[in-house]
Order: structure tokens, then C-alpha cells, then sequence
């Protein structure tokens, strides 16, 4: 068993780590910049650079790389294969375009300054890339990540990723340049491109007929902390595949997101995921903050500061006119840029590795990775002062493209909460007039019964604020909650009242008692699940009785009429019963709309006692109010 002395080896980083988020963040925010750079200063502030807070920044980078991981998982959760096919043009085109073109100016940059051919190779490339976990956190704080210019930007992001495996390879040809290759690296290229595509496919098959029915059983199951732990496990043991074949850990939790984007599962997984994600995404950016050496910038700042703002610049002119090329308008194309200025999270695997082969020499690793982190510091400051800047034109409506959306199609006008026979009906109705809906259930058996109806139906659980923001609430015109549990019911109309103001709420009342404290939350539409039903068969009663389907549909209309009045003096406390509710009573009691016109009969002696105890209670209710009056 650990020691106390043990735990609280630990216990101090932890601290810190979240002493500096709680407090660098919302000063940032405060001032109007990214929380990105709110986390970037916080680690420079508690890095070696600043108080030497942390003993070894490595360890938290090492850890804080899942994070990233995590980022790509919840986007790859945002894309279908057949978005990822349309995008085809800007991934392979625009992407392959992006790193080739910045990578030789600035390749040639580092000629201009004296480094080698393969060293300026090196750094070159390792500087084209951009930073995912900055431009997609930037891109989500914006909400452009489903834009025109957002789905380019992820194009380009995602050839990088790609590209990364071949760029590591690379490496040892640069090392060897101008010696004679050792036997065997052309068959050692193979095999590792081999082990690659093997691992992909594995990935692609395993996540097309596997994932799904591993999710059905434990959700069958039944335990939410199980799925949640059955999503880190698939998450990360995709990306740890996907490391030991060779590629990144980021693109292998990206496979992992797509095989899962069409599945019923996915809010929910992307709800489990999030909390983890924005932690550890927060700390990788702290360790990047971390990375920069002090006494590198203190004795180059001028260097430093120099080669930053022109690395961005190059950046921003070459990205922003490829992006101009490809149908982007100007301002999205300098956003665009902007958004893919930084350096990347895989400049400091580039660099060292670089390093270790001696392709670079000197102190030229050591500057190129404070490079590399100073542009991941000031990228999102330029990103927002262009925001601001551009912000009259970018209010302005903006001409179609024809880029795939990244983001799940906002175009869906009502969320339904609960599938069962209620939810089933109103789907029917909805259907019938073309209304784009989505559908959150728990029950995985009325999971399956909706495979037929044509739209988006996912495992969830409607009384979390996570699924519902996942399941794109804030951009739903209402909300239509079919459960028959009125606590839980309940509970989501408060939910959505509190963060979702702008959505109308349409609620399935459990009974009369749940239809007044529905009334009193102010949901726009309360429905009793049986009352319709119960006066449709009414009027077929009637009807079957000899009454004209005029006469019987006058009836029923009264006695609609009557029940809605009594619901609204009962929920207003005008009547004993209904103000009783709210106080002191447990549940509304069932009253006659009319007179009857003759009291009850007992047919038994055991009813018989049962009316007379109903009675003496009426009689006490209606007493009571005239012995108050007598008192007062």
C-alpha cells in the first residue's frame, strides 16, 4: 500500500497544474484572448522559464499528449467516411499543397542563415506543420469548425497527420545523405509502410463490424461508468495500435472517431469523453508552455522574437493564397492562415529526433523547439487581433462552398427525448412533414426499433447537460421530451431552461400532478399521455351507445374544455387540490367535471366502508375553509 509520504509526492504538481489553469485562464479570457493562450502563459509562468514550479516538464508532456489524442477522437466523432470522401480535394490537394510549398520557404530560410541542406530540410518541414490541438481549439471557441474555412483547415491538418509517418522515415535517409545508405533500409521502409497499412486496415475492420455490437452489449448491460471506461479503452488502445505500427497516436484516435461517427453510441461517447479531453488538452498546452527554454530566450530574445513573427508571416501570405486558390474568400483564406500559423505538436518529436541522428548540431535544436513553442504562444494573439480586425466583414454573408461540412449538419429542428410508444407516435407525425429530428434513448432495443425511420437516433442519457450539448440542442428549434418518468422529464426541463433559453420545450406529462408542475416551470407545451387517447375512446363510446359523431364530439369537447380550466385554477392554488400540491398534499385528487346526479352506490360491504371513509374526507375538506373564516 502506497505510503502518505507517496501520495503527496504527487499531489503538488497536481496542484499547481490546476492552481495555474483556474487562475491564467479566466484572466485571459477576461482580456478576450483564447483560452489556448491562457494555458500557454500559465505554463510558462510555472515552467522552468518562469518559477520552476514543475521539477520535470517532460513527464506532464508525456501525459498530457493524450489529450491530443482525445481532441482527435471527438472530431473524428464529427465526421462520416462520406464527408471524409467529399473533403478528398482539399485534403490531398490543398493539405499536400500547404506542406509542401511553406516547408520549402522556409527550408530555404534556414539556407539564408547557414545550415546544411538537410538540417534546413528538417527544420523547414518541421515548421510547416501546424498545431491540431491549437487551430481545432481555436476553430471550436470560434464555432467554425463545421465553416467552409474550418473544414479546410482540418483538411490540411489531417494530410499532416498523415504525412507524419513518412516524414519520420525520412530522417535517417537525410542522416545518410552523402554516405552510402546501410544494406537493407530500402527493405526496412517497406516493412514499416507495410506494418502501417496492415494496422489501419486492422483498425478500419475491427471498427466497422466490431465497435457497434461491443457498445450494444454493454449498454445492454446497463452502468455508465462501464461505457465510459469501454471508450478510453477503445480510444486509447486504437492510438497505442497505431503508435507501435509506426504512425501517430493522434491519427489512429482519429480512425477510431470515424468508425464510430455514424454509430447510435456517439453522443453519448463523446459526452464520456469531453470532461478528459478539455483537462489533459489544457495540460498539453501548459507543457508546451513549459518547453520553452529561459535562458535560451534570455540570451536570444531578439533572435527568437524575429524569426517567430516571420515564420508566422510566411505562413499566413502562403496558406492564405493557397486557401484563395482553392474558392476560399479573402477573409476566410487570412483566417484560414491564421488558424494553421503555429507550429506543430509534432515540431518537438521532428526536432529531437533531427538531433539525436545529427542532422542538427549545436544549439540549433534547442532554438528551433523555443521557435516552434513562441509561435504556438503568439499564434492565437495574431488569430484573434484578425478577428477583431475582420470582424464587419465577417458578419457579412458569405458566398456557398462546395467543402464538406466537418461539424454534424446543424439543419436538425427537434430533438426527441425517449423512443418508446409516445416518442414512436410523434416521430410518425414529424416524419410524415419532413422535420429533421434526432432521437436520444437509453433503451438499446428501442435503439433498434428506429433503424427504419430515417434519421438520427443515438444511446444516451437525455437528463445529462452533456449528451444534450452534445447531441446539438443549442441549435435545435425545440425539444420534445417523450419519457415516463416525470421526475427525470423534469429534471431535463430545468436543464434545458437554464442553458438552452432560446429552445422551446414540449413535455410528456406523466399524469395530472406532473401536468400542474409543468405548468409552474413555464414549458411552452404540456401534454397528459393519456388524456387524447382516453377522449378519442370516449367518443367511440358514445358514438357505439347511439349518439351522432356530432353529438359525441360536442361532449368531448366540453368536457376538454372543463379539464383544461380545472388544470389551470389547480395550478394556479385557486382549488384545494391544486395548491395542496405544492404544499402539503402528495398528488392531485381525481374530481367529476360534472355533477353526478345521483351519489355513489356500494354494490359490497367492502365497498361500502371505502365510500363512507372517501366521504367523511370530502365533507372534512369542505369544512375546513368555513371553520378558518369562523376562527378569523
Amino acid at each position: 500500500m502506497a505510503s502518505a509520504a507517496t501520495h503527496a509526492s504527487f499531489l503538488p504538481p497536481v496542484l499547481t497544474f490546476l492552481s495555474a489553469a483556474v487562475i491564467g485562464v479566466p484572466i485571459v479570457r477576461l482580456l478576450g484572448q483564447s483560452a489556448v493562450l491562457g494555458y500557454l502563459v500559465a505554463g510558462v509562468v510555472i515552467g522552468p522559464a518562469g518559477l520552476s514550479l514543475i521539477a520535470e516538464p517532460e513527464t506532464a508532456a508525456s501525459v498530457a499528449e493524450i489529450g491530443v489524442v482525445l481532441l482527435l477522437f471527438i472530431v473524428g466523432l464529427e465526421l462520416e467516411i462520406s464527408r471524409l470522401v467529399s473533403m478528398r480535394r482539399d485534403i490531398f490537394g490543398l493539405g499536400t499543397a500547404q506542406l509542401a510549398l511553406c516547408s520549402l520557404a522556409l527550408a530555404g530560410a534556414g539556407l539564408a542563415f547557414g545550415l546544411t541542406p538537410a538540417a534546413a530540410t528538417v527544420v523547414g518541414i518541421a515548421l510547416a506543420l501546424s498545431a491540431t490541438a491549437v487551430a481545432l481549439q481555436l476553430l471550436e471557441e470560434r464555432g467554425d469548425l463545421g465553416s467552409a474555412y474550418g473544414g479546410r483547415s482540418f483538411a490540411v491538418l489531417l494530410l499532416q497527420d498523415i504525412s507524419v509517418v513518412a516524414i519520420l522515415a525520412l530522417l535517417p535517409l537525410l542522416a545518410s545523405a552523402g554516405a552510402t545508405p546501410k544494406d537493407g533500409w530500402l527493405d526496412e521502409g517497406l516493412r514499416s509502410t507495410a506494418r502501417a497499412a496492415a494496422a489501419v486496415a486492422g483498425v478500419v475492420i475491427v471498427g466497422r463490424y466490431g465497435l457497434n455490437p461491443f457498445f450494444r452489449l454493454l449498454a445492454a448491460a446497463g452502468g455508465r461508468e462501464v461505457m465510459t471506461a469501454a471508450a478510453l479503452l477503445v480510444v486509447l488502445g486504437t492510438a497505442m495500435v497505431m503508435e507501435k505500427a509506426g504512425l501517430s497516436m493522434a491519427m489512429g484516435a482519429f480512425l477510431a472517431g470515424v468508425m464510430l461517427a455514424e454509430s447510435n453510441f456517439r453522443h453519448q461517447l463523446e459526452a464520456d469523453i469531453e470532461p478528459f479531453r478539455g483537462m489533459l488538452l489544457g495540460l498539453f498546452f501548459m507543457s508546451v508552455g513549459m518547453s520553452i527554454d529561459g535562458g535560451l530566450l534570455a540570451n536570444h530574445w531578439a533572435a527568437l522574437i524575429g524569426a517567430t513573427l516571420a515564420a508566422i508571416a510566411v505562413k499566413v501570405v502562403l496558406v492564405a493564397g493557397l486557401f484563395r486558390l482553392f474558392g476560399s474568400p479573402w477573409l476566410d483564406a487570412v483566417r484560414g492562415a491564421a488558424v494553421l500559423a503555429p507550429a506543430g505538436e509534432f515540431a518537438f518529436v521532428i526536432l529531437p529526433a533531427a538531433a539525436d541522428l545529427r542532422i542538427l548540431e549545436g544549439n540549433v535544436p534547442r532554438f528551433c523547439v523555443a521557435l516552434a513553442a513562441l509561435t504556438m504562444l503568439v499564434g492565437p494573439i495574431i488569430a484573434k487581433g484578425l478577428d477583431m480586425l475582420f470582424a464587419r466583414r465577417a458578419s457579412e454573408a458569405q458566398p456557398p462552398s462546395d467543402v464538406g461540412d466537418v461539424a454534424e449538419s446543424g439543419d436538425t429542428r427537434v430533438l426527441v427525448v425517449g423512443f418508446g410508444r409516445f416518442g414512436q407516435i410523434l416521430a410518425q407525425v414529424l416524419l410524415a412533414e419532413g422535420i429533421s429530428i434526432t432521437v436520444i434513448d437509453k433503451d438499446v432495443g428501442q435503439i433498434r426499433a428506429a433503424t427504419s425511420f430515417g434519421f438520427r437516433i443515438y444511446y444516451g442519457d437525455g437528463t445529462r447537460l452533456d449528451v444534450l450539448r452534445a447531441s446539438g440542442l443549442a441549435k435545435a428549434d425545440l425539444i420534445c421530451i417523450c419519457i415516463d418518468d416525470a421526475g427525470a422529464a423534469t429534471k431535463i426541463v430545468d436543464i434545458v431552461h437554464e442553458e438552452f433559453a432560446n429552445v422551446r420545450t414540449y413535455v410528456r406529462a406523466y399524469d395530472r400532478t406532473h401536468a400542474i408542475a409543468l405548468m409552474n416551470r413555464d414549458v411552452d407545451f404540456q401534454l397528459r399521455e393519456t388524456v387524447e387517447s382516453a377522449l378519442g375512446f370516449g367518443r367511440a363510446t358514445l358514438e357505439g351507445l347511439g349518439l351522432s359523431a356530432e353529438a359525441a364530439a360536442r361532449r368531448v369537447e366540453d368536457v376538454r374544455k372543463r379539464d383544461v380550466a380545472r388544470l389551470v385554477l389547480q395550478q394556479s392554488g385557486a382549488m384545494p387540490d391544486g395548491s395542496g400540491w405544492l404544499r402539503s398534499t402528495p398528488e392531485v385528487r381525481p374530481e367529476p367535471l360534472t355533477a353526478p346526479t345521483r351519489p355513489s352506490r356500494a354494490l359490497s360491504a367492502e365497498t361500502r366502508g371505502l365510500i363512507e371513509t372517501q366521504r367523511h374526507e370530502a365533507a372534512t375538506r369542505v369544512l375546513e375553509p368555513e371553520d378558518s373564516e369562523r376562527d378569523a
